[in-house]
């Protein structure tokens, strides 16, 4: 599932584990799983759903932790 993808974390991911990492699998595509099962499932966005997710999130849309 996962071994043809080439996977990054943010470089603002802390050493917790608690992190997503992101996959482009195709030109209008993101993949997104969680770090600590690379084997499990995977969400897959539009490009544009993704960048305005990003987005969204780099502005503090969503609260802060």
């Amino acid at each position: 599932m996962s071994s043809n993808l080439t996977w990054r974390k943010s470089t603002y991911s802390g050493p917790n584990g608690n992190c997503v990492e992101i996959a482009v699998p195709t030109a209008v595509t993101v993949a997104v799983r969680d770090s600590k099962d690379p084997e499990g499932p995977q969400l897959h966005f539009s490009q544009e759903a993704w960048a305005a997710f990003a987005a969204a999130a780099g502005s503090g849309d969503f609260g802060t932790v």
